[in-house]
């Protein structure tokens, strides 16, 4: 009998510069939701390369304004770095991800 390997998901994680902000972010996401039992890989970039690169992503976290129309779910990232709303956040990704369906 065969398994079926989990699904991986792909997160988009923007900020303005694509640098500390979304390093951060990156990790926390993968740690959270790998003790979920999620695999989970993380892309970082600058928000205003968002509209190319979600073609191929299941969800963005952003700690900046997404200020246009992606057609994939959009995450507020800001309570990964305050630690405030955290484990709320998670839940929210978590249900948007295990609803989805395959990225193409």
């Amino acid at each position: 009998m065969t398994t079926t390997p989990p699904r991986s998901f792909t997160i988009l994680v923007a900020c303005g510069t694509a640098i500390a902000t979304s390093t951060h972010v990156a990790l926390k996401i993968k740690e959270l939701l790998g003790e979920r039992g999620l695999d989970v890989q993380t892309v970082q970039c600058r928000v205003q390369d968002l509209p190319g690169m979600a073609l191929n992503a299941d969800l963005i976290v952003a700690t900046a304004q997404v200020p246009f129309d992606v057609n994939i779910p959009v995450v507020d990232g800001i309570p990964f770095l305050t630690g405030i709303g955290t484990k709320e956040v998670v839940d929210q990704i978590e249900q948007i991800l295990r609803q989805s369906p395959p990225t193409p």
